[in-house]
């Protein structure tokens, strides 16, 4: 008898350790357990710790209530500007409802996984491609935005959605590449030619003040040789006054041509001579006369007389020539 009842202790202890082993659960501490009672959800969710099931009637579901860093795999679109490219991304989300996480959706994670993955691609079709390159953060919150409507009713909460790269064609990036280098060009430009426009009102400012002390310029010219000289350089440099140079340009130019401008001459008294007929002297014109500081021709000499011709009276008072 006594051996009967050890017996039947023996088993009573051994079937409960067995009950026990299987209706016992663990639930950590990021963890919350979801207790189906024959197929129906039960109200009361397992906390963190130990716990106790019906084994064959109730059935203990973990849910993970962590924030979870889920990878969207890069999507290709094109955006509002006719441009192809492929953008991939990252999401963190997490479970605050975990009775709705396992009853309203089969599998939470593939859940928001695609969802994402349509809400990415909408966003590219829907910007252009400087605000997938420069303006994230206004395309990060409208996608958490499309991500989390449906997600709420899962019990999922969409804490960040980041953009991770946007990979563009080979020929795009070049055509960017070129688009930055001229700008970075006029930029150096407009810098340089800003630089100079300064620069030449101070040195005109500092030859204004240099002019009213022409010592001033003599100073200068020996610092600049003080400064090249310090260089330990066995070739000295001197600076050749521009002065001197203006200077020599001048004494090399020929003087202007001076107007001739001729004195009048007084006529040469004529010369003694025999009396010439009325007829063969020349009197100056009126207009020669009366022109000041031109000159006047000179009288002319009187011509000798000719031979008589043949068959013409001598004059009286001339001898006949004799004849041999």
């Amino acid at each position: 008898m006594v051996q009967e009842l050890l017996i039947a202790a023996v088993a009573a202890v051994s079937a409960g350790a067995v009950y026990t082993a299987a209706a016992a659960r663990v639930v950590k501490q990021y963890e919350r357990g979801v207790v189906l009672r024959l197929g129906r959800l039960r109200n009361d969710v397992r906390g963190p710790g130990f716990t106790m099931v019906l084994p064959g009637v109730e059935r203990l579901r973990k849910v993970n209530m962590q924030i979870v860093t889920m990878p969207v795999p890069a999507q290709d679109g094109i955006t509002r500007d006719n441009v192809t490219v492929r953008v991939d991304a990252v999401i963190y989300f997490k479970v605050v409802d975990a009775a709705s996480a396992v009853v309203e959706v089969e599998d939470y994670r593939f859940a928001v996984s695609q969802m994402a993955q349509t809400s990415l691609r909408s966003i590219i079709g829907k910007s252009d491609l400087d605000d997938l390159l420069s303006n994230r953060e206004k395309l990060n919150q409208g996608l958490e935005l499309m991500i989390d409507s449906p997600a709420v009713g899962w019990g999922v909460q969409i804490d960040r959605v980041e953009i991770k790269d946007v990979s563009l064609p080979e020929t795009m990036k070049r055509s960017m590449a070129r688009q930055a280098e001229a700008d970075r060009e006029r930029r150096a430009r407009v810098i340089n030619a800003d630089a100079e426009l300064q620069a030449s009102k101070k040195l005109a400012e500092a030859a204004s003040e240099m002019s009213a002390q022409p010592a001033a310029l003599q100073l200068r010219l020996l610092q600049t040789v003080v400064a090249v000289a310090a260089e330990k350089n066995s070739t000295l440099v001197l600076p050749f006054p521009v002065e001197l140079l203006r200077f020599l340009e001048r004494a090399q130019q020929p003087a202007p041509p001076q107007p001739m401008v001729s004195a009048p001459q007084e006529p040469a008294p004529p010369a003694p001579s025999a009396p010439a007929e009325p007829s063969a002297q020349t009197e100056p014109s009126a207009s020669s006369a009366s022109a000041p500081g031109r000159l006047r021709p000179a009288p002319r000499a009187p011509s000798a007389p000719s031979a008589p011709a043949s068959g013409q009276s001598r004059p009286s008072g001339s001898k006949p020539l004799a004849r041999h």
